[in-house]
């Protein structure tokens, strides 16, 4: 039987891998999905140089959403590393 200190060990490395994994490819994917937004922007701006002020606009307000939603797993991969309420609920049931 493992002890204490173990699951603690255990719950402590399995939310840091799941933090790391969730930062990592959320990081991955945001620039994967900027680059490709971005070059067909500019394949778009090169075929109808007129809508370029639109495409512009519609191209910065998707570069905020898609920055938004890596933004919001950083958040979450943040808070289980510092206050992470899987811990917290084996230690209340420990005591």
């Amino acid at each position: 039987m493992e002890t204490l200190q173990q699951i603690i060990g255990n719950i402590q490395a399995f939310t840091a891998i799941g933090a790391g994994l969730m930062v990592g490819l959320g990081a991955l994917g945001a620039c994967i999905g900027m680059g490709v937004m971005g070059s067909k922007f500019l394949e778009a701006a090169g075929r109808q140089p007129e809508l370029m002020p639109v495409l512009q606009s519609r191209m910065f307000l998707l570069v905020g959403l898609i920055d938004a939603s890596f933004i919001i797993s950083l958040a979450i991969g943040l808070f289980f590393a510092f206050s992470n309420p899987l811990l917290q609920a084996v230690v209340k049931a420990a005591h």
